[in-house]
């Protein structure tokens, strides 16, 4: 998607086909860390064995926070489809500045629920997702760095509700303007939310993790990743938190 070109972002149907796009990633980032069990330690605390000096936190927390200071460096989080992790430590871009046009209002960095995501990751889809329940310890890096990859793309799906608030609010202002002058929570809600979209994208789902679930390699036709936890995460998790993103970024937009 060309961020420089502010009216091919904000037409809800390119917006549609990057949100397309967003599933593959997101599905085989998936499959790669289905390779592994749900290794518990490199999600806890303080972990014996796993602790970083000076640091407060897990060990995927750390990598996590590694990869965003560097990535900053290239000027990763200039781009408005990127939202960080750890926003209060990402460091100035040693690459020139791209000027992007506004596209969406400036209080937009602000909406960030990567916290929430990355929560709702670690206990709720990585047991759904992993090989099996159980450690492995020869493979914390790699189990860190596939769930890095998850975490990545489920936030840059999921913060995308900013644009598609955005096209929505520039395509029905006034509607949209009395919603939110009235803070009428429920009346945003309606107004966002297209079921008939919402069912396609879950039974678009259905047919790629029948696809993509399998290694047609594998005679045992062991399964990667079933449909049933895939619609799952999307339903559950990812439909649902995008939806908050939305509706967090249309009470704010008057103020802009």
């Amino acid at each position: 998607m060309d961020f420089t070109n502010p009216e091919t972002v904000l037409d809800l149907r390119n917006i549609r086909d990057e949100l397309v796009r967003m599933e593959d990633t997101i599905i085989f980032n998936f499959i790669e860390r289905s390779r592994f069990p749900t290794c518990p330690p490199v999600y806890e605390k303080e972990r014996p064995g796993l602790a970083i000096p000076n640091f407060n936190g897990s060990f995927l927390d750390w990598a996590l926070l590694q990869m965003e200071m560097v990535q900053s460096q290239i000027r990763r989080f200039e781009s408005p489809d990127e939202t960080p992790f750890f926003p209060d430590h990402i460091l100035k871009p040693i690459l020139p500045s791209v000027n992007y046009p506004p596209i969406l209002a400036k209080f937009a960095s602000q909406v960030n629920y990567n916290g929430k995501i990355k929560e709702i990751y670690e206990k709720e889809m990585v047991p759904l997702i992993s090989k099996y329940d159980g450690d492995q310890p020869e493979n914390y890096g790699s189990v860190a760095t596939r769930d890095i990859e998850c975490l990545n793309s489920l936030s840059r799906r999921i913060h995308f509700g900013k644009f598609v608030a955005e096209a929505k609010f520039q395509a029905e202002e006034k509607m949209f303007t009395k919603l939110i002058q009235e803070k009428d929570v429920e009346g945003l809600m309606k107004s966002i939310t297209n079921s008939a979209v919402e069912e396609k994208i879950l039974h678009r789902l259905i047919r790629k993790a029948e696809v993509y679930g399998i290694d047609p390699t594998n005679n045992k036709g062991e399964r990667r990743i079933t449909p049933e936890y895939l619609v799952k995460i999307y339903k559950d998790f990812v439909i649902t938190i995008t939806k908050e993103v939305e509706i967090d970024y249309l009470l704010r937009r008057l103020s802009d």
